[in-house]
C-alpha cells in the first residue's frame, strides 16, 4: 500500500503553533489549491486542504511562512475520527507534512529587493555595455608581467631549481 500526497497551493492563514505536553512543535495549516477548471460553468474550483506539520517542519512553518504564501507540501493522508461535546462523530482529513518548501519569496524580501533592483532596460532601447570597447593594440607594447625581458625558453626550465631560494633547516 502506499500513501503519499503532493501538493501545491497558498496559505489561507498564518501557521498556527501548538506545542505538546511533551513539549513537541506542532503546526497546523490550511492550503488553498485550485482545481481543473470545471466544464459546465469554466470556472476554477479550490480545495481547502488541513495539514499538519511536526518538529522541524512545525518551526519552519512558524518561523517562514505567513499568509499568501506559495508552499509545496510533500507528505501522506490522514483521517481522524472523534467524538464532538454534543456526541456527534465527526470526521477530518488532513496531510501530514513530511516535507515542506517556500516556493515564492517572502512580500518583506520583495519589497526590499524592489528598492536595491537595477533599472529596468526596454525592448525597445539598446542594452548599452558598461565595459568599454575594446582597443586595438600596437605591436610595440610590451607585456606589463613580462616586464623588458623576453619569455624563457623551455631548455632554461631545465636547469631551474624551485627550492633553490629557501633556506633548508
Amino acid at each position: 500500500m502506499y500513501n503519499r500526497v503532493i501538493l501545491i497551493g497558498r496559505l489561507v492563514a498564518d501557521p498556527e503553533y501548538r506545542s505538546t505536553p511533551d513539549g513537541i512543535t506542532l503546526a497546523r495549516m490550511r492550503l488553498a489549491v485550485n482545481r481543473a477548471r470545471s466544464r459546465e460553468t469554466g470556472e476554477q474550483q479550490t480545495d481547502f486542504i488541513d495539514l499538519v506539520a511536526w518538529r522541524q517542519q512545525a518551526e519552519f512553518a512558524i518561523n517562514y511562512l505567513k499568509k499568501g504564501r506559495l508552499i509545496m507540501v510533500e507528505g501522506r493522508l490522514q483521517v481522524r475520527d472523534w467524538l464532538s461535546p454534543q456526541g456527534e462523530r465527526r470526521r477530518a482529513y488532513e496531510v501530514v507534512v513530511d516535507r515542506l518548501e517556500g516556493l515564492d519569496r517572502p512580500k518583506e524580501l520583495l519589497s526590499m529587493a524592489e528598492e536595491e533592483a537595477p533599472p529596468v532596460v526596454s525592448a525597445a532601447a539598446p542594452a548599452r555595455s558598461a565595459t568599454a570597447p575594446p582597443q586595438p593594440v600596437s605591436e610595440d607594447v610590451t607585456d606589463p608581467f613580462l616586464g623588458e625581458d623576453d619569455v624563457q625558453e623551455e631548455d632554461e626550465y631545465d636547469q631551474y631549481d624551485p627550492f633553490a631560494d629557501t633556506e633548508e633547516e
